[in-house]
């Protein structure tokens, strides 16, 4: 984290040696028939590369060389995948992405391209050659579907093997070749641009702030330049709006809200019969309870937001559901020892899928 994150790249072989990987070929395949999960097919055919998005009932044959499948969120989709993500929370659960799974044929691959985000690049089965440029013109090529980098030149090249794994920087130009069949891992982690964040955080400060009143402009002369912006409007309108001053606990709030948003595909299931605060404390004594393995919790010093929903703690249970959120599992030994005052907000989010009881 000192030398490499967010600084250069790290090759690191044999980082996970003997690697199984939970989700495999037949596994992946199934996952892209799925509509909740965010699929891509893409393929150089005939000297001409094209993107298609799933779901997938159909792929072409696996004898058939220079094609690539791309799953993202396959640890929304799978409870093993989403178990191997825990192994890197060593990095904020702020910062995290998602899991993305990507199969292909000899010779498959996107094309060189730039991340957006901090990625680890895990080879999980087959072989891959992977080729980095430092080249500063990141421009990407004329009607590419995939934005591919123009005049891509490569400065180094390795080929990982299984259990071999490439961290990236953002803004680092690569390019994956598959030598053989292979699948490869992609842990993500999100570098927004602040640009990106303004109008959500905009949105989320405007929502807080509640600005009451309207705008009025009585006693106003007629005039004989209708198409002219009124000064007094101008002034008006500043003035209200110069009164609301966001300040650290409103970016705070913000980023709690809108780093523990769900994907857009994101559907929790709630359970058939719904508990009360009493029988669902009852039961996770006796089970233990964990996060759904979609469901995001992030938290503060004062506060707590899960599933993009942001609340204060009850009194006395804040200890309590920061260690839920860090483990992810509360034990029934936990659980029996957690505050009465937690167990309506944890029974809420039980009731609304974001929990469940564990054996």
């Amino acid at each position: 984290m000192r030398e490499y994150w967010q600084r250069r790249p790290l090759l690191i072989r044999s980082a996970f040696p003997g690697f199984a990987p939970p989700i495999g070929r037949s596994r992946l395949f199934e996952l892209a028939q799925d509509p909740q999960a965010e699929s891509r097919l893409v393929t150089s055919f005939d000297r001409r590369r094209t993107l298609k998005h799933g779901p997938f009932l159909r792929l072409p044959p696996i004898a058939r060389r220079q094609w690539t499948l791309l799953v993202q969120g396959v640890d929304l989709l799978d409870d093993s995948a989403r178990s191997f993500l825990s192994r890197f929370r060593f990095i904020p659960d702020a910062r995290l992405d998602d899991l993305m799974v990507s199969f292909a044929t000899d010779g498959g691959g996107v094309g060189p391209h730039v991340d957006s985000y901090d990625v680890f690049l895990l080879q999980a089965w087959g072989r891959r050659r992977w080729r980095l440029s430092r080249q500063k013109n990141l421009r990407a090529q004329p009607g590419s579907p995939i934005n591919v980098v123009e005049g891509f030149r490569a400065s180094s090249e390795w080929v990982l093997e299984p259990g071999d794994m490439l961290y990236l920087p953002p803004g680092v130009a690569h390019e994956g070749t598959a030598i053989g069949e292979c699948i490869t891992y992609s842990v993500g982690f999100r570098a927004p641009s602040y640009r990106h964040l303004l109008e959500p955080w905009f949105a989320d400060y405007a929502e807080q702030a509640d600005p009451r009143g309207r705008y009025h402009d009585t006693g106003a002369a007629a005039t004989a330049r209708p198409a002219a912006l009124p000064s007094r409007m101008t002034h008006q309108i500043h003035h209200e709006l110069a009164r609301y001053k966001p300040d650290r606990g409103d970016t705070e709030r913000f980023l709690l809200r809108h780093l523990s948003e769900p994907k857009a595909t994101t559907v929790f299931e709630a359970p058939r019969v719904p508990l009360s605060p009493t029988h669902f404390r009852r039961r996770a004594g006796l089970h233990g309870i964990g996060l759904d393995r979609r469901t995001r919790v992030l938290y503060s010093n004062a506060a707590l937001a899960i599933n993009g929903e942001w609340t204060r703690p009850p009194p006395g249970a804040s200890t309590t559901l920061k260690t839920f959120a860090d483990q992810r599992v509360l034990s029934g030994v936990q659980a029996g020892r957690a505050p009465p005052s937690v167990w309506p907000l944890l029974c809420d989010w039980y009731n609304a899928g974001w929990i469940v009881l564990v054996d």
